[in-house]
């Protein structure tokens, strides 16, 4: 398991969310269910940056930039 942000996490990996940005970014993805100590799994890295993850069988396309911000660890 290593500390690390979304951006790093490879296609196929869970990843436990560690902290979210502060504001209304935060208040957005916990609205989308996304919360601190949720495992959500890495399905898709599109060009550009953006990454989908999955949690439960909702799909989230999250930002390359947004991904920078959110810690995680990647099991």
């Amino acid at each position: 398991m290593s500390d690390t942000t979304l951006d790093k996490a490879k296609r196929g990996n869970p990843v436990t969310i560690m902290s979210l940005p502060l504001g209304e970014i935060k208040s957005q993805l916990i609205r989308l269910g996304l919360g601190v100590g949720d495992t959500v799994k890495c399905l898709e890295r599109l060009p550009g940056g953006t990454i989908i993850i999955q949690k439960n069988r909702q799909e989230i396309a999250i930002g390359y930039d947004l991904a920078k911000k959110i810690q995680v660890i990647i099991q």
